[in-house]
C-alpha cells in the first residue's frame, strides 16, 4: 500500500510535514548543490564519482522513488560494508492493507528508522514517514534532505504554551496522515535515544499521540493511530561507549549538555560502525488492548496502562544475543546464563568493552572513569535482558 498524494497537506501542517512530491524535483535540484550533502554522500558512497550519483538524483520524481532507488540499495551495501544481518520476526502481524503507527525502542538516531523503512520496502509496503526532532536538524540541508526522505518534523526545546501548541500540531499531522493519506509512521516511544537500554514508554509520548482528535475519547483517539509496537534489538551498539561518555560527563557536571557536534558523531558510529544482528520484532496492533482498558478510569491511570502496554509488547519480543547473557551475568557477579556462552565468548566480550573504552575522545580517564564506564555499558546490554525476564515470566 502506497500512501495517497493525492490529498493535500493542510496548510497548519505545512511547516512539518514530508515534502510533497509536486516539489521534489525542484528540492533536490537544491540539495545536491550543497556542498555539505556532496561530503556525506561522498563519504558514505566513497567507491562512486558525485556527478554520476548526482545525475540519479535528479532523475528521481518522488520520496517512494527515492526510497526504492536510493535508501534501500544504501542500506543493502551499508549492511555489507559493515556485516550486519537485519533479521525480523511477527511480520504476519502486519495488514498490508492498513496503515500504522510504529512505535518502538530506540537504539540508534538514523537507522532504527531507516532500517525499518528499508524491511517495509522490502516486504512490499511503503516506508514509514519517520518522525524526527528539530534539534537534529543543524543545517537547513539536512532539514531539506529529511523531509524529501519522508521524515516529519518534531519540534523541541520550546517554551511551556509553544511545547503543547506544536504537541497539538504534530499529533493532528500525524492522525491526518494515518487517516487520510494512509500513510504508515514511526516514532520513538520516547524523546531521545534510552541510553542505558532500560526502555520505557514517555507518558508525555502518549498524551500526545491522543491530542490529534478531542471529539473523541483518550482510547478511542489513540485507536485511529493504529499503534503497534515493533522491538529492536541490537547484537552491539556501536555507540555504547558514546552512551557510557555521556554518562560519565553528566556524573561530573549535572549540568553537562552534548555539542551539536556530538549528534553528528554518533550518527556517523552508528551508521559505520559493528553491529552484529539486528533484530526487529513486529508486534500487533494495541487497539484490542485498548478495549480493554476500563471506561471511567482516571486520565492519569489511562495514559498509564496505555505505557504498559506498549512497554510489555516491545520487552517480551526482544530477540536476546550473548552479549546480553554474558553482560547480564558479568554485571551481577553470578553465572546464571553460563550455559548460553563460553568462557572464550565471555573473555572477548570483556575485551570488546575494553576496546569501546579505548575509543574515547576528549576526556583523560581515570581508571575509576574506565570502570564507571564499563559498568554502563554492562547496563547497557543486561537491562534488555532483564526486562525481558520480568515482561515473559
Amino acid at each position: 500500500m502506497i500512501e495517497n498524494e493525492n490529498i493535500p497537506i493542510p496548510v497548519e501542517y505545512q511547516d512539518i510535514c514530508p515534502i510533497p512530491d509536486k516539489d521534489f524535483q525542484t528540492a533536490m535540484t537544491i540539495l545536491v548543490q550543497e556542498p555539505g550533502f556532496q561530503n556525506i554522500v561522498s563519504m558514505a558512497l566513497p567507491n562512486y564519482k558525485y556527478s554520476e550519483l548526482k545525475h540519479v538524483l535528479l532523475s528521481i520524481n518522488s520520496k517512494h522513488e527515492f526510497q526504492v532507488k536510493v535508501m534501500k540499495p544504501f542500506m543493502e551495501g551499508l549492511m555489507a560494508k559493515t556485516g550486519t544481518t537485519l533479521t525480523t520476526s511477527g511480520n504476519e502481524n502486519l495488514d498490508g492493507e492498513v496503515p500504522y503507527t510504529f512505535v518502538t525502542n530506540h537504539r540508534d538516531i538514523v537507522l532504527d528508522s531507516a532500517q525499518l523503512s528499508y524491511l517495509l520496502i522490502k516486504g512490499g509496503r511503503d516506508a514509514c514517514q519517520i518522525a524526527i526532532g528539530n534539534n537534529l536538524l543543524i543545517y537547513d540541508w539536512i532539514t531539506k534532505l529529511v523531509r524529501m526522505n519522508k521524515s516529519f518534523i518534531v519540534k523541541r526545546n520550546l517554551g511551556r504554551i509553544q511545547t503543547l501548541t506544536a504537541a497539538v500540531q504534530l499529533s493532528g499531522y500525524m492522525h491526518f496522515a494515518v487517516e487520510q493519506k494512509r500513510a504508515s509512521l514511526w516514532i520513538a516511544q520516547r524523546e531521545g535515544r534510552c541510553k542505558d537500554s532500560n526502555d520505557r514508554t514517555q507518558e508525555s509520548l502518549v498524551k500526545m499521540l491522543a491530542y490529534g482528535n478531542r471529539d473523541k475519547s483518550f482510547i478511542e483517539s489513540l485507536k485511529e493511530l493504529n499503534i503497534a509496537p515493533i522491538s529492536i534489538s541490537y547484537e552491539y551498539d556501536p555507540n555504547d561507549y558514546l552512551k557510557a561518555k555521556e554518562f560519565l560527563c553528566k556524573s561530573k557536571n549535572p549540568n553537562w549538555r552534548k555539542a551539536p557536534e556530538d549528534d553528528l558523531i554518533s550518527m556517523k558510529t552508528g551508521i559505520i560502525g559493528h553491529k552484529g544482528e539486528v533484530h526487529y520484532a513486529f508486534t500487533p496492533c494495541i487497539n484490542t488492548e485498548l478495549d480493554n482498558i476500563p471506561e471511567g478510569l482516571d486520565k492519569f491511570l489511562e495514559v498509564d496502562r496505555v505505557c504498559a502496554i506498549i512497554d510489555h509488547a516491545i520487552h517480551q519480543n526482544y530477540k536476546i544475543f550473548k552479549t546480553n547473557y554474558i553482560a547480564h551475568d558479568i554485571l551481577f557477579d553470578d553465572k546464571h546464563f553460563a550455559d548460553k556462552y563460553t568462557q572464550e565468548e565471555r573473555e572477548a566480550f570483556e575485551q570488546y568493552l575494553s576496546s569501546q573504552i579505548d575509543k574515547t575522545e576528549g576526556l583523560k580517564l581515570s581508571e575509576a572513569d574506565r570502570f564507571y564506564m564499563y559498568n554502563k555499558m554492562l547496563q547497557m546490554y543486561s537491562n534488555p535482558l532483564s526486562n525481558y525476564l520480568e515482561a515473559t515470566k
